[in-house]
């Protein structure tokens, strides 16, 4: 039996980190894979966390820049050219700035980009992406 993530958090399950919740992604990918063999290309963009002051001036020089998403699945589905993920944490993880307007560029530019809160929501959002289905019809009986 699944508990629902409020319930979860009542209970005292502590909320996995971000990198959790990314690592346990990438797992998934993997499993996912003989299903999207296209999966394969998915890979992280390590722009976070926390670096000494040498190696983000060398990151920076490379061509590394704030707000750019988390995850890139470089394979077109319908109208987009490819899916972006940025990971939150279940709880408490916010879109900064900076990644609103990353989010909002690659979106023009033909890209879907989404924002997942913990390992469903981006599994949900793979998934969605890979698969996409129609959304079901319903008839109105008078």
């Amino acid at each position: 039996m699944s508990l629902t993530r409020k319930r979860m958090f009542k209970l005292g399950a502590p909320c996995p980190s971000e990198h959790k919740e990314q690592v346990a992604l990438m797992q998934w990918v993997g499993w996912m894979t003989p299903r999207w063999p296209e999966l394969e290309l998915l890979f992280a963009i390590p722009n976070g966390g926390d670096r000494d002051e040498v190696v983000a001036a060398k990151l920076k020089a490379e061509g590394v820049k704030k707000g750019v998403p988390d995850l890139m699945l470089p394979v077109a589905r319908g109208e987009y050219h490819g899916l972006f993920v940025e990971m939150k944490r279940q709880e408490g993880g916010r879109e900064k700035p900076e990644q609103k307007e990353w989010r909002e560029k690659l979106l023009a530019q033909g890209y879907q980009a989404v924002v997942c809160r913990g390992l469903g929501e981006a599994m949900r959002a793979i998934s969605e992406y890979m698969d996409p289905k129609p959304a079901p019809q319903f008839l109105v009986l008078k």
